[in-house]
């Protein structure tokens, strides 16, 4: 049995570039696909977060039309609800990556707020990555990748392939125009190689031992590919 960290948001709003924020957090499909497909594998989840708080869920996410429909939804609802995991995380603070044999990190536009200048999220990813344990991060979840940097300057993961929320993605949604700024162009400029595939369409990266999905469409491959990394 392996024990995988997940790191998630604990920022419920967005702050946009005009000063107003929306509402948001973590993408609930993005969270409870792969936490159901790992405790189903016999695998123990623990979630930690900046401050301990609990992880505030999109609310749009838990909507038919943004989970796939009314069954997806009822499904998420319910793990939001119930599962132990999402109810008492730890702070992120505390947390000791020697613990850990992978760690996880779900989007949102949450992450965009908080994970992406959260340096010890930057720091675990980072150990992670130098001590082979595999790393899984889906959509806007790739935000945690920014802080992850080397004592020079550079990004741990730069020269990695990975995907995530793409920018043509984030103008379809219509948050383009009002975003401080862009997910694929700040990982491109980090020197990370961004592979696109088109909007809304399942799309999963492997390189070496981390695991990247482009959306929420992804969850379900990600988590099968990180299941054949952790064994």
């Amino acid at each position: 049995m392996a024990k995988i960290l997940f790191i998630m948001t604990g920022a419920s709003e967005w702050t946009l570039n005009d000063g107003t924020t929306h509402t948001t957090g973590y993408w609930a499909e993005e969270a409870v696909v792969p936490l159901d497909a790992f405790k189903a594998a016999g695998h123990r989840v623990e979630v930690a977060t900046p401050g301990g708080v609990v992880p505030p869920v999109d609310p749009v996410s838990l909507e038919p039309d943004a989970a796939g429909g009314p069954e997806p939804a009822a499904r998420y609802r319910d793990a939001v609800a119930t599962a132990p995991e999402l109810a008492a995380p730890l702070d992120l603070a505390d947390v000791d990556l020697a613990d850990y044999d992978a760690v996880y990190v779900p989007g949102g536009h949450g992450p965009m707020e908080d994970l992406a200048v959260d340096e010890r999220a930057g720091v675990i990813l980072a150990d992670a990555l130098a001590s082979g344990k595999p790393v899984g991060l889906v959509c806007h979840g790739l935000a945690a990748l920014l802080p992850a940097t080397e004592p020079d300057g550079g990004n741990a993961f730069a020269a990695y392939r990975i995907t995530g929320f793409t920018d043509r993605e984030e103008r379809l949604g219509a948050f383009a125009d009002r975003a401080p700024w862009l997910l694929q162009t700040r990982l491109e400029a980090a020197g990370l190689h961004f592979e696109a595939a088109e909007p809304f369409t399942p799309h999963v990266v492997v390189d070496r031992t981390v695991v990247t999905g482009q959306n929420p469409q992804s969850s379900h491959q990600a988590a099968d590919e990180l299941l054949k990394l952790i064994g």
